[in-house]
């Protein structure tokens, strides 16, 4: 009852007139420029000021009415942050206490700022079990503070030194987390790095997995053991080791198998993709299937995360030639509810990848691919496909050139040589402004077509290939994510099979 009346006095002197939240119930409620604003967002209608404040009020975004709703729209948005649902299937218990102690260590300042140190400490001590229970090394250094101060105020020497012991060996822990994290964010920042500029760095990351490999050994804590393992998940992946990549990913599902309180969905879809990732290197359709059928159980049907491995799925599928297994998943992906509200980047590919459906199809003895769902919201129509300038903004170029390359091959089975001549000098064009190190293989692989258009299509006659085809195979398909290493085909598959239909 202390506790009570102790919280009762500050909402008493403080309460708000009204929380404003979107809820389910304010949702509902159509008419309000609060609800046109968010359900315009959501749907996609506007990316930028200008759009939003034009749709708005069909005004520019100096407007005084479209600044003061944007304030007052972002500050409810910010304040239903506290009333989230973390109970949702997709969470694991792990997230959802962490995101519970974060929550209620929120109400620990607010009543500590208001001198209800009784009910402060009361929840401070809830919060601590449950943050000991999963380990949350930070949670648990600012609630031992907090009881330890409480403790000595009020003459309490065994809960004390109860509180002094907890937050000594939880700091330390802490500091080793956070030197973890230091060494994981220097690996990913090198990551993404073209792959002769990761050759320089090797010795380097070979540094940090050691010292990770070391600081797991002297202190227990799950974000230490995700940490080690997936430091070297990344640095397997960036010298192609794939064998010991699945066999490092498989350790870290071991172990959130072996300690389920630890189990960290994030970083178990870090690990999905990962596997999936190495098995599309090595070209083994069965068992990248098995993965991504076991990880698609597990991951929220449209977030990010489960785009991304829906993309290795179909890349696998498709390069391993299970086109119907390929159909399947892009029917999957662009059929899910959220595919009308990812980014520009991610549509773009799976665009890409609808085109090659076509293609692939179309070869089979089929006009194009049977009752696909469009990417677009018109239908796959070839010709406009074949007589479109495909120009895209210069930040998605790659794609203008993976859709140039599509036309050509439709142009070929067409017997259309003179044209397909001209979407390769494109092609040329193209090449020539691209940088060597970040687009090697396509383009090499344009080299190639441009040999090709010089010997007429006639693979007889073709010269001076060899050299361009030597530099695909030195240097083997590498995909991180990253636009510019998408190859739907790889490069020298797709060479071998247009000389095969040209022949």
């Amino acid at each position: 009852m202390k506790s009570l009346l102790e919280i009762s006095k500050i909402v008493t002197k403080k309460r708000v007139s009204k929380i404003e939240i979107f809820d389910e119930q304010t949702l509902k409620r159509k008419k309000s420029k609060f609800n046109e604003f968010y359900e315009a967002l959501q749907s996609g209608k506007f990316l930028t000021d200008q759009g939003a404040a034009s749709f708005l009020y069909d005004a520019s975004p100096t407007d005084d009415r479209y600044r003061q709703l944007k304030s007052r729209f972002r500050k409810r948005l910010l304040d239903t942050l506290f009333f989230l649902d973390v109970n949702r299937p997709a969470a694991s218990s792990y997230d959802r206490a962490y995101f519970t102690c974060n929550k209620d260590w929120t109400l620990v300042k607010i009543l500590l700022a208001n001198n209800a140190d009784d009910t402060a400490a009361l929840l401070a001590r809830q919060i601590l079990k449950r943050g000991l229970k999963y380990k949350f090394a930070d949670v648990i250094v600012n609630c031992t503070r907090i009881l330890r101060k409480y403790s000595a105020e009020n003459g309490d020497e065994k809960n004390f030194e109860l509180y002094d012991q907890y937050g000594k060996q939880y700091q330390d822990i802490l500091n080793a987390e956070i030197r973890s994290e230091e060494f994981f964010q220097r690996v990913t920042m090198h990551y993404t790095k073209p792959y002769a500029k990761i050759k320089v760095l090797e010795e380097k990351i070979s540094t940090y997995c050691d010292a990770l490999e070391s600081l797991s050994e002297m202190f227990d804590s799950p974000v230490l053991v995700y940490n080690r393992y997936l430091v070297w998940v990344y640095r397997y992946h960036m010298v192609r080791d794939f064998d010991a990549v699945i066999e490092t990913c498989q350790k870290i599902e071991d172990y959130a198998e072996q300690n389920p309180n630890y189990y960290q969905a994030d970083n178990l879809e870090t690990v999905y993709i990962k596997k999936i990732s190495a098995y599309l290197h090595k070209q083994d359709f069965e068992a990248g299937r098995k993965v991504a059928e076991v990880a698609l159980k597990k991951m929220q049907a449209g977030s990010d995360a489960w785009f991304d491995l829906m993309e290795h799925y179909f890349l696998l599928a498709i390069q391993t030639d299970h086109l119907n297994h390929a159909y399947g998943i892009f029917q999957r992906a662009v059929g899910q509810k959220a595919y009308k509200k990812v980014d520009a980047g991610v549509k773009n590919k799976w665009y890409l990848f609808e085109l090659y459906l076509h293609y692939f199809y179309m070869i089979d003895g089929n006009e194009v691919a049977p009752h696909l769902k469009s990417t677009t919201k018109t239908k796959f129509k070839l010709n406009k496909f074949l007589a479109d300038s495909v120009l895209y903004p210069l930040k998605f170029r790659i794609f203008s050139i993976h859709s140039i390359i599509v036309q050509v091959l439709f142009l070929l089975e067409q017997k259309k040589f003179e044209l397909a001549s001209d979407r390769v000098d494109q092609l040329r064009v193209f090449a020539n402004r691209l940088n060597a190190t970040d687009y090697h293989r396509v383009i090499n692989f344009i080299r190639l077509l441009q040999q090709l258009s010089k010997a007429d299509f006639k693979v007889d006659q073709i010269s001076l290939a060899d050299k361009y085809y030597h530099r695909l195979l030195e240097q083997p398909p590498y995909y991180r994510g990253a636009a510019s290493e998408l190859e739907v085909i790889p490069w020298e598959k797709l060479w071998n099979h247009i000389l095969s239909r040209l022949e």
